[in-house]
């Protein structure tokens, strides 16, 4: 995974509890979870909007 190990990982980590605190963890995951969310259904949204015009070029 990117070249990181455990030892890598474990230090990002204890960086991150320092400096956030353990009760803004969750509060950051969720709205990180909600980002790729919407950025998975805007990409979603995208490819239906390409597949209407591949469609009717293939009918002309």
């Amino acid at each position: 995974m990117f070249g990181l190990g455990t030892p890598e990982l474990l230090f990002i980590m204890l960086v991150v509890l320092l400096l956030f605190g353990g009760k803004k963890i969750p509060e950051l995951m969720k709205g990180l979870g909600k980002g790729v969310r919407s950025f998975k259904d805007g990409m979603n949204g995208v490819d239906a909007e390409d597949k209407p015009k591949e469609d009717e070029k293939e009918q002309q």
